[in-house]
């Protein structure tokens, strides 16, 4: 019985196996002068050259086209050429299904520069390309290395609902669920499934809060949505979130969390997605035409300075200086109470500190009403932290423990206090400082991948308009 092994595994200890058979299954990226077969699995960037035999049949060679599906079993051998350590020398090979090159030629997996958006458009084989392959491989090394990060931590991983009657944020659009005939005009919810008009969820904050309240450390993690008809690079309608929330935690615990968590990401990326990022910065090189290193250095900055902190306030009076000393004109103008922009993120990031940015203590008028007051009564506990390129990547608070006080911001937001009962009763029973933030995972495997487009870092992308595959 011959063993087989992915591509990665023979080209990473490729010296132990020379001279061994082996068995090795994949796909074909390119066939040679009817000699040559590049063979990649999906397990690495890195492709195996295959040799095959002057006794294989004639048949099976003119059955072997890119793209086809292959058995190979072979002898490893130190290879000749220099752009690889070793080849496999086929001995047998069985091909499972060949690709007809009159489809072949229409298709993605065709090998020539093809745009993002061509991809997109036959997201069911974008897998089988170098790029996306690439972000896959950090995206799921990503998700890994979250869940080892709160378990090392102390955290427990909580699975909140997804069909929801609230909306945790109190702004934007929700996709409503209902079995109901919509055409009908009088329609009566008390008669709907759950009696009640129910959306799919924008967050599982709330009940994370509560789970906390008993748990100590807990986070979710899983999709979210929201139905803004926005057809921007950064917005998706179906996207996955990291919520934790800890209880006995005040604002600046949960900054330096946050601080922690974002690092530990990148260097787990780093140690464990080398080749990939490798590779990515190659075609950020070419297409984008970053620097050389690009992204290396920019996943390696965060590492290595503090965040820098500042108030919301301070971030202001920042912004309203530079607008004024550098006869800088931004599109928004610059008044305290305002909510920061995209253009004022990335400058207070990119431009003057140069460094991650995390804002704190935000107006209230501009905040969610779970968030704590500060002594103030204009502000509250609040925190962002803003990225190089990308700005928010993660939004978070302090929230409010105390009873009377949740209850008046509630009123004051028009938060409906009859469906939220449960969540303001937490309150009423040994209530503690507690705080928690919410980090949009894609945004996340897009400033890591240095994809220019969110629906090009998730698998089957769900945009206004686009729901196909």
């Amino acid at each position: 019985m011959v063993k087989k092994y992915s591509v990665k595994e023979l080209l990473n200890k490729g010296k132990y196996f020379i001279d061994k058979k082996v068995l090795v299954e994949g796909w074909i990226r390119s066939f040679r002068y009817s000699i040559f077969i590049t063979l990649n699995d999906g397990s690495t960037i890195k492709n195996l050259q295959i040799i095959l035999s002057n006794k294989l049949d004639k048949i099976i060679i003119k059955k072997i086209t890119i793209g086809s599906s292959i058995r190979v079993i072979g002898i490893i051998k130190k290879s000749i050429g220099t752009k690889q350590y070793i080849e496999l020398q086929s001995l047998d090979i069985i091909i499972y299904e060949s690709v007809d090159p009159k489809i072949l030629q229409k298709s993605i997996l065709q090998p020539k520069k093809h745009s993002f958006e061509k991809l997109r458009e036959q997201a069911h084989l974008r897998f089988r390309t170098n790029i996306f392959s690439c972000v896959m491989r950090i995206r799921h090394h990503i998700a890994i290395c979250i869940h080892r990060y709160f378990h090392e931590n102390g955290f427990f991983y909580l699975h909140t609902p997804i069909i929801t009657t609230s909306n945790c944020e109190g702004t934007g659009k929700m996709f409503q669920i209902t079995t109901m005939d919509l055409k009908n005009k009088s329609i009566n919810y008390a008669e709907d499934f759950f009696k009640c008009k129910t959306y799919l969820s924008v967050s599982g904050q709330l009940e994370a809060e509560t789970a906390s309240l008993g748990l100590g450390k807990v986070y979710t993690f899983g999709p979210v949505f929201r139905a803004e008809n926005s057809n921007t690079s950064r917005h998706l309608s179906e996207f996955w979130m990291i919520e934790p929330e800890i209880a006995f935690y005040h604002l600046e615990e949960n900054i330096n969390l946050a601080e922690n968590f974002l690092k530990f990401i990148i260097k787990y990326i780093i140690d464990n997605s080398i080749e990939d990022l490798i590779f990515l910065n190659q075609c950020l090189e070419k297409w984008n035409k970053k620097k050389k290193n690009y992204l290396l250095e920019k996943l390696e900055l965060i590492l290595k300075f503090p965040f820098k902190k500042i108030s919301y306030t301070e971030a202001i009076k920042i912004l309203d200086q530079e607008e004024k000393k550098k006869n800088i004109k931004f599109l928004h103008s610059i008044i305290w109470g305002m909510d920061l922009q995209s253009e004022h993120e990335q400058y207070l990031v990119d431009k003057y500190f140069k460094i991650p940015v995390i804002i704190f203590d935000y107006p209230c008028s501009i905040k969610a009403f779970y968030m704590r007051m500060n002594n103030d009564g204009k502000t509250v506990r609040a925190m962002d932290i803003l990225f190089p390129e990308i700005g928010e990547i993660i939004g978070g608070s302090q929230r409010e423990e105390r009873y009377d006080i949740l209850l008046q911001r509630m009123k004051d937001t028009k938060t409906d206090q009859n469906i939220l009962w449960w969540y303001l009763d937490t309150r009423r029973f040994g209530s503690v400082p507690h705080s928690g933030f919410g980090l949009g995972f894609d945004r996340l495997v897009q400033f890591i991948t240095g994809m220019n487009n969110i629906r090009d870092v998730i698998p089957f992308p769900r945009t206004p308009k686009n729901a196909e595959f």
